[in-house]
């Protein structure tokens, strides 16, 4: 990252930022989701010897999925209307 101009580390520090928010509300879920036992997904989790794998999967799919989602709208919000038109 030296190589970067200013203005490129501010962008992907933006964007980490944004991106770190995703993971954080894809932990939660999974949480949420094995907690209340959806689906009997802790159930099925706890009782196989690779349960934490289907979790691991569940977390993945969803960091990728929040993650993008959060990184769109950052992106997305950055634009700059002028009164004028």
């Amino acid at each position: 990252m030296a190589d970067l101009l200013p203005h490129e580390k501010r962008f992907l520090k933006f964007l980490g930022g944004h991106l770190a928010m995703g993971v954080t509300a894809a932990a939660a879920l999974t949480g949420l989701i094995l907690y209340f036992d959806l689906f009997s997904l802790w159930t099925l989790a706890a009782t196989q010897s690779e349960g934490w794998l289907g979790i691991a999967m569940i977390f993945a799919g969803l960091a990728i999925t929040f993650g993008s989602a959060a990184m769109g709208i950052g992106i997305m919000s950055r634009a700059r209307y002028d009164e004028d038109q």
